[in-house]
């Protein structure tokens, strides 16, 4: 029984961290720092916002997490695994393996139909053509799009859209699924099914998901906010302090599930 416990209570693992890290873009007086000793640690199962004003350094961090990026001074450790030891064959593996990626931009191709959209990233994996179907299948089943499998992104709405290019990252049975603002290109009530989704892929899949929004409405959805100011984290709903308020920053004031 005490074992039992002890495994319920037991912290999970730690997938991402950020350690000091600061990324610096250009030379001289065309220097920018994009992060600034920022530091961060995500675990398996969280559903991370990540929020902040425009150049504060949000957009680089996902970057820094999707392995788009490397640190120009600090540390990326990956499940411990310092991802600046890593070559470009290695980041390109851990990408392709353990991570998914759902943006503004739905970023389907325009003749190709929902299911074989889905199909691509198992392409690349050399999933035989079978097994590859019968896997995007599901996974468009699991955004409720099995029924539209066979149309092109032109006879979808944009909302359904959103859901193919989930289904396309959810595929793999990734890690860390990373979203730029996915709910960017919605109305409100679309915005609201895609957060919707995300949480229910959260819980019951149990994926990890890091969400850079500056809405502070689809933040109310997930269980953690972290924000960003001048390249560093000015507050994390994590720490249990309430958010500033100076008015400087685009911190919701509430950060739990609605």
């Amino acid at each position: 029984m005490a074992a039992a416990v002890a495994s319920r209570t037991a912290p999970a693992p730690v997938l991402v961290e950020l350690r000091d890290v600061t990324k610096v873009y250009g030379v001289g007086e065309s220097e920018v720092r994009a992060l600034d000793g920022a530091s961060l640690r995500i675990d398996d199962g969280e559903f991370v916002a990540v929020m902040g004003a425009s150049g504060s350094g949000k957009s680089t961090c996902l970057n820094m997490l999707g392995c788009l990026d490397v640190p120009t001074a600090g540390n990326f450790l990956f499940r411990g695994v310092d991802v600046g030891t890593l070559t470009l064959d290695q980041l390109a593996l851990l990408r392709r393996n353990y991570l998914g990626f759902v943006f503004q931009g739905f970023n389907l191709l325009a003749r190709t139909s929902a299911v074989e959209n889905v199909e691509l990233p198992l392409v690349y994996r050399r999933v035989g053509a079978r097994e590859r179907r019968a896997r995007a299948m599901q996974a468009l089943e699991d955004v409720g799009l099995g029924a539209r499998a066979k149309h092109t992104p032109a006879e979808l709405s944009g909302g359904q859209q959103q859901r193919v290019a989930i289904a396309r990252a959810i595929v793999t049975q990734p890690q860390l699924l990373l979203a730029d603002e996915p709910t960017g290109n919605l109305d409100s009530a679309r915005k609201v099914e895609i957060m919707k989704l995300l949480v229910e892929l959260n819980q019951t899949r149990g994926i990890t998901i890091a969400m850079v929004t500056h809405e502070p409405e689809m933040a109310e959805f997930v269980s953690r906010t972290v924000n960003f100011r001048d390249g560093k984290v000015e507050w994390d709903s994590k720490s249990g302090e309430p958010p500033p308020r100076s008015g400087r920053t685009s911190v919701p004031g509430r950060a739990g599930p609605p």
